[in-house]
Parts: C-alpha cells; structure tokens; sequence
C-alpha cells in the first residue's frame, strides 16, 4: 500500500487495474482481500452514507466502520479523533489548517497524480489546498476532496410565495425585502431559520455578505491570508441588513430555540416562506414535498445579474494514521467518476457532483427543486461567486465567534458593528496561539 503523509512518505505500492469507469489504469484501489474502511460522518445528512453502501455494492471485499457526530461536536473533536491509533480512514472536515498543522491530516498530492485529478476544474479544489504549516488556504498542497460541491441559497415555500406575489425569483435585494414585508403584513412567518447550537443566522448574513460585496476578500480572510478582516464596510452593510430583518420580526421569535432538523420540519410543514439553507436539501424537498417548495440564487444589491454566495465542497480527508488510505482515496475518486454515485449525489445531495468537465450532470426531474438549485450553481460558477463558508476559517471560529455574537444578536445583546469586531478579535486570538 502506499501512504502519502505530509512529507510525502512513499512505500511499497501494489498496482492493480482501476475496477471503476473512468479511474486512471494502475492506480491505488481497495484490492481483493477484505478491507474495513473506518468513517466519522456528519449526523443527519445521508448522502456519505448511501454513497457507502453503493461502494460496498460494487465492491463487496469493503465493508464500511461508520460513526456519526454532530457538526459542532466534530469541529471541537476532530483533532482528538485524528490523532488517536484508530484515527478513522475517512473523515467528513469541517476545517483544515489546525488539522494540517498538526500533521493530522494525511497530504493527497501523490493521490492527485495516481488518480489524475488534474482533470478536475481547479475551482473544484482550491479550498482543499493548505501551504506548509496550515496557513494560509487556497494554495499548496492537497489535503482533501469534495464528495460534493453544495452551495447555500433561498428555498421557497410555492404556495405562500404565490400569496404575496411572487411569480419569479427577486433580482434584486430590496425586491428580496418587499416580498418578505408582504409575507409579515399578510401575516406568514417571512423567513425560518435555525439558530440553536450552531449560528444559523451565519447563512443568511453569509448570503447578504455576497449580495454587498465581492467574495475575494471574504475568502482571503477564509483562507488565512496576512491581513485578512471580516470586518469590512461591504460585511458591515450586510450584518446591519441582518440586523434590519431580526427588528422587522423577519425570523421566528424562538430562533436561537430552533434546531437544524427542527427547522427543516417547520419549514416542510408550511412555516416560513422563505429559508436559507444549502442545495444539500433539495433531494429532501423533491422526496417529502414534491412541487411544493423552489429555490433560487441570492440576489445581489444592484440589477446587475451578479451572484456570490457560499458554495463549498462537501470535505471529506484522509487520517495521517489511516490503516486504509489507497482504498479510501479510491473511494473520493469513485465518488467523482463512477456513474451510479453521480447519479446518488445529485438525488440525494441535491448538488453538483464535480468531477471531471467532461462528465455529465445525471438527468432530474423537470422542475424540481434539485433542476433549480443544479442551474443557480450553474449561474454561480459563470460568475465566479464562489466563497467558503465563513465558519470555516478556523477550527472554533464557528462555536466560539460566530454562533454566540449571532445568538446575541438575535437576542437584542449584540450590534452589527459589535459582531464584526468580536468575531475578528476571536480569530486574531485564535491564529496567534
């Protein structure tokens, strides 16, 4: 087997020919003889999981260890996960550099040359890329790969979106605002968002942010360049509209009460108009409440047809002591290849697969809300709008920045200004230590 560790350690390799359309002939794979792939996925989201077992379908010598945690608790965890003896073979990421400077990741460049994963478009990987020593992002080298690449945007509920209106996506934020301030006065609850145990209310300021701004700055700060602050004119005039929809009544009152999955109920059970929430959930939609919900782009501050949003691969790595890494490499490039898992990840991912230019999206169902949610990361990619999210410039600033100035903010303890300059202190003490 080989083992590509941070400085490139290279041992013994046994090729063997690629049993997956489209892999590259003579590259690393899962072999014959029986092999336990160890997983740590993200609780709640099935899509690692049916992948899993389509992979295991095909190649029946694999069976899959899967442990699932909660989000939050897998940004505080993973680096004690990572660095125990039975570190997992597959690890779902919510961050990289601390993991990368901790040599706890296991670095993916000889894979990037078996595997030919320079036919991928290089969009689809520079927020996998980590300089030596883990800062900053965007370049170096590879340390992970997208089993998808998701974007965050606006569903809609159709029914309630036709009682105030709306008979076409708004092109502009202040057409955002009317249709919202028609859904107050008509007495709909305007927006469902969660904010308990992780800051919600991140996505929606995330989509302001893009709508105000141009996402290089936001990435740069992302990503851990020299100098880099959220804390910006563009950021602040969108943490101030936030802040104007949290006064208006905008949000349920209980937000920082409601949970993900609670609001995800709510949402499917008629409360709210709109939510901001990731395409990941258009397979959800399109499965539980066919024709009854759509989706659309942020729009942006002018009528100029510009789109920026969050739109990120869905991480998943390779443990520094993983006992299965050419299998588990095998397995992220037949994620990306192999035509039944493109097929899964767009019914259940509701995203783009990524991959290869020359592969084609799998066909969907004709006005669902996977075909609208798969055409706004069309018109996002055209526009180069593409940011990271913003809970993952480091391995805390999500629990410890973001989640608690927007609980307060949402609570009347915290203003747009404060939240800005708390967070960007906390990520300052955090690169310093």
């Amino acid at each position: 087997m080989r083992y590509h560790s941070r400085n490139a350690l290279r041992i013994a390799l046994t090729f063997s020919v690629a049993a997956t359309a489209g892999t590259a002939l003579a590259a690393p794979s899962c072999g014959t003889d029986p092999v336990v792939l160890n997983a740590y996925f993200e609780t709640g989201f099935p899509l690692p999981t049916r992948l899993a077992d389509e992979f295991a379908t095909q190649f029946p010598n694999v069976t899959f260890d899967i442990k699932e945690d909660q989000f939050a608790n897998m940004m505080e965890n993973s680096p004690r996960i990572l660095s125990e003896d039975n570190a997992p073979d597959l690890v779902r990421l919510p961050s990289l550099t601390d993991l990368v400077a901790n040599d706890l990741l296991m670095n993916l460049d000889g894979y990037f040359t078996d595997f030919g994963w320079d036919q991928f478009p290089e969009g689809q990987l520079v927020q996998l890329r980590v300089e030596e020593g883990g800062r900053p992002r965007g370049t170096g080298s590879l340390y992970a790969m997208g089993l998808n690449y998701s974007m965050t945007g606006v569903f809609y509920n159709k029914a309630k979106a036709g009682q105030i209106g709306m008979t076409a996506a708004p092109q502009t934020v202040a057409e955002l605002d009317a249709l919202m301030a028609k859904a107050k006065e008509a007495g709909l609850q305007p927006i469902m968002q969660w904010n308990k145990g992780t800051g919600g209310f991140a996505f929606p300021l995330q989509n302001l942010m893009g709508a105000y701004g141009a996402p290089e700055p936001i990435n740069d700060w992302i990503f851990q360049k020299e100098g880099a602050t959220i804390d910006t004119a563009d950021n602040l005039k969108a943490a101030q509209h936030l802040d104007r929809w949290i006064k208006d009544g905008y949000f349920p009152s209980d937000a920082n009460a409601i949970e993900y999955f609670q609001m995800m109920s709510r949402f499917i059970g008629g409360e709210g108009v709109f939510m901001f929430n990731g395409d990941w959930e258009s397979g959800n939609l399109d499965s539980n409440a066919e024709g009854q919900f759509g989706f659309f782009i942020m729009p942006s501050e002018e009528a100029d047809g510009r789109h920026a949003t969050m739109s990120s691969p869905l991480t998943f790595g390779i443990s520094a002591k993983a006992v299965n890494p050419d299998c588990a490499a095998f397995f992220l490039d037949w994620v990306a290849r192999n035509e039944e898992a493109r097929k899964i990840n767009v019914a259940v991912g509701g995203s783009n697969p990524g991959g290869p230019v020359d592969l084609p999206i799998p066909a969907v169902e004709p006005g669902s809300v996977t075909e609208a949610s798969l055409e706004a990361g069309n018109a996002l990619a055209q526009d180069n709008g593409a940011m990271d999210f913003i809970a993952n410039a480091t391995g805390a600033i999500f629990s410890a920045g973001w989640t608690p100035e927007l609980q307060k903010m949402v609570g009347g303890q915290q203003t747009p200004e404060g939240l800005l300059e708390a967070v960007q202190d906390e990520y300052v003490t955090q690169l310093s230590r």
